[in-house]
């Protein structure tokens, strides 16, 4: 069994997939009957039937099927959380640790996670993973992953900063959003003066220091614009509160997560040139800070401006990103309901490929274009349609297997002799 679970991955090879439906994932129209040649893990060639196959290559006949950029989940616990309500499984929360923002997820990561396997299959080739913030309103630094097979999987540590500043953080600040920002605002100002004189924080001379001296450290990269910094708030007037702390600290390199009633302010947010990272099929205003939810939400901030990347950051997102692709679809749905707004299908698909590889720095994937990594994925169909499913994965160029634990339990018991089933359901 460990033999299995830590087998060297497969190296990257020559294909060629053939006579499918490209989408680059860029501003080009779908390339009908496209071409795709990888070799040495990247990507050498995008075009019409012209493009020539090299000799040797094998090549995938994608006649019928579509092929696309893997699907990059830009919020997940994928690796990090196995079954959320086992503790002994669940990386992403540390309630009892002394430290907050200095919590690098990496050593969470669990490359022989069930999870792996079962969002891969949904055409998940990259996702960023977040910590939950617990006893401070920083969480900790989260990373992006790759959901290749093998034992490399974190492609980018300290990929981000993670904080709570909506109504997660008023509470686990003390009770308040004031107490929430100045928890905020002091921790950044601790982390300007650790930055100017280290000394003086480590030898006790930074009298007015509340944060430990590696929760105060992680922080230096933030106020220096080094690390991305993804602040999670629903309501619009805390979308403004944060934006408005770029005055004070203006080398924040903000990301904006949740952002329910983001279109009330989609202007100032396009303004301020912050990506966000939204869940588009929450419209219920199941909350105070959410009101005004819709699911118009992602469509409006699209057609302001805004960077729309999609994610999830609820108790499913261990096992359900995969469910992008559905929710992309539903935005497409939704520019056809009466008074919605949605999106164009390019513009839904650049939501869970082109646009979060941008937002966490990754210009080499989300699209297919010369020498980008080969992440790629071939569909049976449209891939934003509920009914499609992957039929070959390439991450990095290497064909990744097509089963999960979960195809594995099905093709054991799928047929079973009742005579061969366990004893308790002879009876």
């Amino acid at each position: 069994m460990l033999a299995a679970v830590f087998a060297m991955p497969a190296t990257a090879e020559t294909v060629a997939i053939v006579g499918g439906t490209v989408v680059t994932g860029n501003a080009d129209a779908p390339i009908v009957g496209g071409t795709v040649i990888i070799d040495g893990g990247k990507i050498r060639g995008v075009g019409g039937s012209d493009v020539a196959v090299p000799a040797g290559a094998r090549v995938i006949d994608a006649k019928g099927k579509w092929v696309t950029p893997g699907i990059f989940a830009g919020m997940s616990f994928i690796g990090a959380a196995e079954v959320n309500a086992v503790d002994d499984t669940n990386e992403t929360r540390a309630s009892k640790s002394p430290f907050s923002a200095a919590i690098d997820l990496s050593p969470g990561i669990n490359s022989a996670s069930s999870s792996i396997a079962v969002e891969r299959l949904g055409g998940i080739t990259r996702a960023a993973v977040t910590p939950i913030a617990s006893r401070e309103i920083f969480a900790g630094q989260g990373v992006v992953i790759s959901l290749a097979k093998g034992l490399d999987t974190v492609t980018t540590r300290q990929a981000f900063q993670f904080v709570e500043l909506g109504e997660n953080g008023a509470e686990t600040a003390g009770g308040s959003r004031p107490v929430a920002y100045l928890n905020f605002r002091n921790a950044l100002r601790e982390a300007i003066r650790y930055a100017a004189n280290p000394g003086a924080y480590t030898e006790g001379r930074d009298r007015d220091a509340l944060l430990t001296r590696m929760d105060v450290a992680a922080l230096v990269p933030v106020v220096k614009g080094q690390q991305r910094l993804l602040v999670h708030v629903e309501s619009a007037q805390d979308i403004l509160n944060v934006l408005a702390l770029r005055t004070e600290f203006e080398n924040l390199k903000l990301v904006l997560v949740g952002v329910r009633e983001g279109w009330r302010v989609a202007p100032q947010i396009a303004a301020a040139r912050v990506p966000v990272i939204v869940q588009p099929m929450l419209d219920n205003p199941n909350s105070f800070e959410a009101l005004a939810s819709t699911r118009s939400n992602a469509g409006r901030l699209v057609a302001a401006g805004v960077n729309v990347a999609l994610g999830i950051l609820e108790q499913d997102a261990s096992f359900q990103a995969r469910n992008l692709t559905h929710y992309a679809g539903n935005l497409v749905a939704q520019a056809k309901v009466p008074g919605g707004v949605g999106l164009t299908w390019a513009q839904a698909m650049r939501t869970i490929t082109s646009a979060p590889a941008s937002i966490f720095g990754m210009s080499d994937t989300g699209f297919l274009g010369s020498a980008q990594r080969a992440d790629v994925v071939v569909w049976d169909g449209d891939p934003l349609e509920l009914t499609s499913a992957p039929t070959d994965i390439f991450i990095d160029g290497v064909a990744q297997p097509m089963t999960s634990r979960q195809t594995e339990l099905r093709d054991r018991y799928l047929g079973l002799r009742l005579q061969d089933a366990p004893l308790a359901y002879r009876r």
